[in-house]
């Protein structure tokens, strides 16, 4: 009885030390119209410059739609796609890379809700916090990060 005990705060120790070492920025005030608009006009920009097609989304940190754009002739699955990620992004306050990283070494981070293991969705920050987050879907993971982040630095 006394090693199950001791192996049960062995492991509760485990799993503190783990979400202490994953900690998350707070959430801060919603993204505003403007400044989403802004950041589309960088993404939709990059992949322009490109020549690939793609979808856009912005969204609150609890993942409601603040903003959407898509290039003609794009992927219509990436309409969804790329909300999906922003949410995920947003809602998780991570990029949606590290779902695709993390997703071999733990499987069942595959089943919590909302998850998209793909790159193309990364937060918005200000001040250390995430005030929303862009995805991108239309070409690969790596182009579609590569067009959110694009979108970041405008």
């Amino acid at each position: 009885m006394i090693k199950k005990v001791a192996v049960g705060l062995a492991l509760c120790s485990a799993a503190s030390l783990a979400v202490a070492q994953d900690r998350r920025p707070e959430n801060g005030p919603p993204i505003n119209i403007a400044a989403a608009k802004k950041i589309a006009a960088g993404v939709l920009a990059e992949c322009a410059k490109n020549s690939w097609n793609v979808a856009v989304a912005v969204v609150e940190p609890n993942g409601s739609l603040v903003y959407f754009e898509r290039m003609e002739n794009t992927q219509y699955a990436s309409m969804d796609i790329a909300i999906g990620k922003a949410r995920a992004a947003a809602t998780y306050r991570r990029p949606t890379r590290v779902f695709m990283e993390v997703i071999n070494k733990a499987p069942a981070t595959a089943t919590l809700p909302g998850v998209f293991a793909s790159p193309g969705g990364v937060p918005i920050m200000a001040d250390g916090r995430v005030i929303g987050a862009v995805g991108v879907s239309g070409v690969t993971g790596d182009q579609d990060e590569q067009c959110a982040k694009a979108g970041l630095g405008s």
